[in-house]
């Protein structure tokens, strides 16, 4: 096959990957056209899921590429993508499940698990902490000089 033929089948691919990865997204999230775009663009691993290899902040297509998206992928095609994912994944040796099941079977816990506390926020207040106190205190004498100066009285002092 001509390096250009295979560019272009390389290329097509992409494209009904960008194209069915898109609808898949649109339809998991409940979104617009518009907001699964801006989505996309904004989400690395939702770019990694429609084919995209590296991260870009600009977005891969325009939204009304979902008007061309749903012509071309109907209901029937993905279906069938479905079924054939289905069947490709019921449809394992039963050399391979015997091997798995073995494998998960010798596994055996070992070694210690270690716990560390060094992600705790070290700031916290407890109810004995003298500073909580003060800082009620401060927070009230705010509320009572902000009430005394609302009361039109002949008193000119706080008690």
């Amino acid at each position: 096959m001509p390096k250009i033929l295979q560019f272009q089948r390389e290329l097509q691919l992409a494209s009904f990957r960008i194209a069915l990865g898109a609808l898949i997204i649109k339809e998991r999230l409940g979104t617009s056209d518009k907001e699964t775009v801006e989505q996309i663009r904004e989400n690395p691993y939702l770019q990694y899921f429609i084919g995209m290899t590296t991260y870009s902040s600009e977005a891969p297509f325009d939204s009304s590429m979902f008007v061309h998206f749903r012509q071309r992928i109907g209901v029937s095609l993905v279906n069938k993508i479905n079924e054939k994912m289905v069947k490709d994944q019921t449809e394992v040796p039963a050399v391979e499940v015997k091997q798995k099941s073995s494998q998960i079977s010798e596994a055996k816990n070992q070694g210690k698990l270690i716990l560390d506390a060094t992600c705790a926020p070290a700031d916290i207040k407890y109810p004995t902490d003298l500073g909580l106190l003060n800082q009620a205190r401060e927070h009230t004498e705010k509320i009572i000089d902000a009430l005394h100066t609302q009361i039109q009285s002949p008193v000119k002092k706080k008690k």
